[in-house]
């Protein structure tokens, strides 16, 4: 069985976690196949929009606490090494995830636990299925969180919500995460695959470099002052002005048809 498996259709590559017997828990084998693949599909321009679902009943479970019960074994400070090693190994998926040029969908139908919420935090869009439920649950192990979620939860849920999702560790259903604004729309669990695929139909036919220009100017926004910004916004929109894209999009406009855009600069 293939641990990661990845179909493509019409520019739209969608990556399936696949380790349904448990619940698509992070092993290694897992991690090194979502690095590799995102780190391929990143840099190929025929993809222009990336899905990223679960097999089986769940979206990610989290990591695999089979393996950290075998860390017990381990005195306390080979076990603080190990995780220190292990956690660090994350750190090449979430950089690849955000620094990807195309829309990243997080597909949640199921329950997306601990590093499943991480997960689903990194990708630039999330939808849930009416049936998906979250839970950040590392205080119910006795630790705190990983994956990034401490810099994304606070950014996207605001700090408030974000200490009490981490604090309490509750479950939320789907149409809260949606209301907390960590989800972006919530599906009915039997149009869930059709409403994603609606979605990323639509975003593969829009102009990728504008696309990739717009996730820039985002992440750019947590860390620049107003003057910085306005200046990356001047500077971006002068960059997509002189593409082949914008040409196409304005005559497309004054035309009154549908744009065809292709991602070539000039």
């Amino acid at each position: 069985m293939t641990i990661l498996e990845t179909t493509r259709r019409n520019s739209i590559a969608e990556v399936t976690m696949n380790r349904p017997d448990f619940f698509n828990a992070l092993s290694f084998e897992l991690l090194d196949a979502l690095i590799e693949t995102f780190g391929e599909l990143t840099a190929d321009d025929s993809v222009r929009c990336i899905v990223l679902k679960g097999a089986g009943p769940a979206f990610m479970a989290g990591g695999d606490i089979k393996m950290f019960k075998e860390s017990l074994d381990l005195s306390p400070a080979d076990r603080a090494e190990k995780f220190t090693k292990d956690i660090k190994a994350t750190e090449p998926l979430v950089r690849a995830i955000t620094a990807a040029r195309q829309p990243v969908i997080a597909a949640v139908h199921g329950p997306a636990a601990g590093f499943g919420v991480s997960l689903a935090a990194m990708c630039d869009l999330v939808y849930a299925s009416s049936e998906a439920y979250f839970m950040m649950a590392y205080v119910q192990i006795g630790t705190s969180p990983d994956g990034a979620s401490t810099w994304f939860l606070p950014r996207i849920v605001g700090y408030r919500r974000a200490m009490e999702l981490a604090l309490l560790g509750d479950k939320f259903n789907a149409e809260t995460a949606e209301r907390y604004g960590l989800v972006n729309d919530v599906f009915p669990a039997d149009k869930f695959d059709d409403e994603v695929n609606r979605i990323a139909e639509r975003l593969v036919q829009g102009p990728p470099l504008a696309h990739a220009q717009i996730k820039r100017l985002f992440k750019m926004s947590t860390t620049n002052d107003l003057d910085d910004q306005l200046a990356a916004e001047v500077e971006s929109f002068a960059e997509m002005s002189s593409s082949n894209d914008f040409a196409e999009g304005v005559s497309a406009f004054l035309e009154k048809r549908k744009p065809s855009f292709t991602g070539r600069k000039k």
